[in-house]
């Protein structure tokens, strides 16, 4: 207490020099209109600034989760999509009956864990058996297609990504009626560039042209983005294209990704089975 009043009896006259001029402006802010209505924009433009810059800060902190509803929004518009339903159309004479039957629906997941660099790459999402997730389901991004789920457990499923020389892709061009197998690392180890094989030869195909996904497969929906032609070269048979595609997918920045849930897969595949039976 001692050094504290030897502090204030020391530096008294400062203290007083603070007092009386914060009084001398109250006063005159007071008694002036003209300070007053002054001093009544600047405050307010110092507090506004002050709760912009609070506002800001509350907004970064809060980007996760403004992320997770961003992208669980853009899971429910893509259901919305013409190519996530299947219609049933029966035609006789002129009358026409259609029916549209909701055939994909998407379960947004987040990246947490990826590789771009190895021989065969992987991704680990968030989402398990618990959030409806199965193996054999394909994965996408709105830009393109990523992979395809290879194991679950009940909160977390591996990806096998499309750079990795396992996962093969039904794909087209688009505006041809060909399809072939897309496959990564045949020769490079470019994460932008993929081979799409099995276009005959006679096919026009053109650089920059989009490669989308197909009807022949069970885990995207047809036309889905993959990317684009970048380079036609004749393969070793001489009888079909072996057709760079620049990828849509940027893989090193991956964060949120969509799984296909094909409601019609089980289906299809148990049909399917039973025909490989008879044979």
């Amino acid at each position: 207490m001692r050094n504290l009043w030897i502090f204030l009896s020391k530096y008294s006259a400062f203290f007083f020099f603070i007092i009386f001029f914060v009084c001398s402006v109250t006063m005159v802010v007071k008694n002036n209109s003209y300070q007053h209505a002054t001093f009544i924009n600047s405050s307010a433009t110092v507090v506004g600034e002050a709760y912009a810059r609070i506002n800001g800060y509350k907004s970064y902190l809060n980007l996760k989760e403004k992320a997770d509803l961003l992208a669980a929004e853009n899971a429910a518009l893509r259901q919305q999509l013409k190519t996530s339903f299947y219609y049933d159309s029966v035609t006789q004479r002129t009358v026409k009956d259609t029916l549209t039957k909701q055939q994909y629906t998407y379960i947004v997941a987040r990246v947490v864990n990826n590789s771009v660099n190895q021989k065969d790459n992987f991704l680990t999402i968030d989402r398990g058996t618990r959030h409806g997730i199965g193996k054999d389901m394909g994965v996408v991004t709105a830009n393109g297609v990523v992979g395809i789920i290879r194991n679950v457990n009940e909160r977390y499923a591996t990806i096998s990504s499309l750079l990795n020389s396992e996962t093969h892709v039904s794909a087209t061009v688009a505006g041809t009626n060909a399809f072939g197998s897309l496959i990564w690392g045949i020769g490079n180890s470019d994460p932008t560039i993929a081979i799409l094989q099995d276009i005959p030869n006679h096919i026009i195909v053109k650089p920059g042209q989009k490669v989308v996904t197909t009807s022949q497969s069970t885990l995207f929906p047809a036309g889905h983005p993959i990317g684009t032609v970048k380079r036609i070269n004749r393969n070793s048979g001489g009888s079909f294209w072996d057709i760079e595609v620049k990828l849509s997918t940027n893989f090193a920045t991956l964060e949120y990704v969509y799984v296909v849930n094909n409601l019609f897969a089980a289906e299809q595949k148990q049909l399917e089975a039973e025909n490989n039976k008879v044979k």
